[in-house]
């Protein structure tokens, strides 16, 4: 086969992602190479993904392990890794009880169904409406989809399901106005990922827990995106001291594998009884096999001790750059989950990085988001900085 990876792709994959012109086919720790060979440091970890890095070997290890027992079964039956996940995730959070999926969309339609569902039980079918916030993002399933408050992901695909009221991000007075008799609960990512990482004032999110309680409705965190050491702590709502009701996760869980959960109280998930929801592939061995050993290594002595020291270098770096550059507008984040915003819009900057062997990530037009592995080295950051700042520089002078 003569053909390019990129021409096949071109003529045979559909169209909905705009690609950049390289076609990566190995990666080892925060490190990516493409087809010429040409080595990337990688600052965007599959999308908040790779939280290990590129095939950690105790990923890989359980990966190939799991594969020569079993690699799927329905749900009809019990699943010996799926019980294990479920008993980890559970000793590690709030939660009493795990439903598996396969993604994030996944796991945030699970948490609008049970959450309407819980009512439904309750002797209050009337109480369906969900509060999510502006900027947000939940997936692109038309019930996720329903409950982003982007306007710009809505079009093209209206109407979209009711039962949705969207409000402003960090704002309290917003949310108290906009709970009514039928509001069953609020949805919130406790540091917005694809709206601009954008993050709360730290009395935010337990006021809005107090509001939900006062309002005997539902508090669900989606941290689909900040979850698993993203933020330096294993969940972001950590950080604030709170729990909420139910909580969405995927992503970084499965340690590349494609796996989704939706965890709560068992005061909510009895309501998911035989025939309510499922997931074929949803907690599938292998994938509960990578999580696993993914959970192993995150939880393990220092892990996240280490994650956090060394975000935190990261965002002095950030900050020095910004005290040079005009363009900077601010630069903002926890852990790993850095964002500098641009008075410009920021695509030029992704390119020039990417030709200069680094990744990152460019959202909402004018932010730069960093979010590499959790394993990345304060050597391979201080390889970045001169670049960064070499490229704004250009951009400002433009």
């Amino acid at each position: 086969m003569n053909k390019s990876i990129i021409q096949l792709t071109e003529k045979h994959v559909a169209g909905n992602y705009g690609r950049y012109p390289i076609a990566l086919v190995k990666g080892k720790g925060s490190k990516v190479w493409d087809k010429s060979g040409k080595q990337y440091i990688d600052f965007v970890s599959g999308l908040a993904v790779d939280n290990l890095g590129h095939c950690h070997p105790s990923v890989v290890s359980a990966i190939k392990k799991q594969s020569e027992k079993l690699i799927h079964v329905s749900n009809l039956y019990h699943i010996e890794p799926q019980s294990q996940l479920a008993e980890k995730i559970t000793s590690l959070s709030f939660a009493d009880k795990v439903f598996f999926c396969n993604s994030g969309t996944e796991a945030n339609e699970a948490a609008i169904k049970l959450a309407r569902r819980y009512f439904f039980d309750q002797g209050q079918p009337g109480r369906t409406e969900i509060i999510t916030m502006f900027n947000s993002f939940h997936g692109r399933t038309l019930g996720s989809l329903s409950a982003t408050a982007q306007t710009k992901l809505h079009t093209g695909f209206k109407p979209l399901l009711p039962g949705f009221k969207y409000i402003p991000f960090n704002d309290l007075p917003s949310a108290r106005k906009a709970i009514t008799k039928k509001t069953c609960a609020i949805l919130v990512e406790p540091m917005q990922g694809e709206g601009g990482v954008n993050i709360p004032d730290p009395s935010y999110l337990k006021e809005l827990k107090k509001l939900c309680q006062k309002n005997g409705i539902l508090l669900i965190f989606d941290e689909v995106q900040t979850g698993f050491g993203r933020t330096g702590r294993l969940f972001a709502h950590e950080l604030y001291k709170i729990k909420p009701d139910l909580i969405t996760l995927a992503k970084a869980l499965g340690g590349g594998l494609a796996i989704g959960a939706l965890a709560g109280s068992n005061r909510i998930m009895k309501s998911f009884v035989p025939g309510t929801h499922g997931a074929t592939f949803g907690g599938n061995p292998l994938a509960c096999a990578a999580a696993l050993a993914s959970l192993k290594v995150l939880t393990g002595k220092n892990f996240l001790n280490k994650t956090r020291a060394t975000g935190k270098y990261f965002l002095k770096c950030l900050e020095k750059i910004s005290h040079k550059n005009p363009i900077v507008k601010e630069v903002r984040g926890e852990g790993m989950f850095l964002a500098m915003e641009l008075n410009k819009p920021a695509a030029d900057i992704v390119n020039n990085c990417m030709k200069r062997g680094f990744l990152i990530n460019c959202i909402q037009l004018n932010v730069l988001r960093f979010i590499p592995p959790l394993v990345i080295t304060r050597k391979e950051i201080d390889s970045l900085i001169p670049v960064l700042s070499d490229c704004l520089n250009k951009l400002s002078d433009q």
